[in-house]
């Protein structure tokens, strides 16, 4: 899937990686793609509620094996 950007958070513990994806959603531009690469299991619940919290919109959600991936657009300002 297309993204604009990456955020690898993999062997980040919780908080860390929804810490680090408030600071590069702030840095993309509204409509942008930003894809997100995790190992903490505690994302799939923290990734969704964040962008339902802030009103990003969750395109794609996926699991292989122990690596989770987030493609999250930036909501229209």
């Amino acid at each position: 899937m297309h993204h604009n950007a990456l955020l690898d958070a993999t062997d980040l513990l919780c908080p860390e990686p929804v810490m680090m994806l408030h600071v590069e959603m702030r840095k993309i531009a509204a409509k942008d793609v930003l894809k997100v690469i995790a190992t903490d299991p505690s994302t799939t619940r923290d990734i969704p509620k964040f962008c339902q919290f802030l009103g990003h919109t969750l395109l794609k959600q996926q699991q292989d094996e122990d690596v989770y991936c987030y493609w999250i657009e930036k909501k229209q300002v």
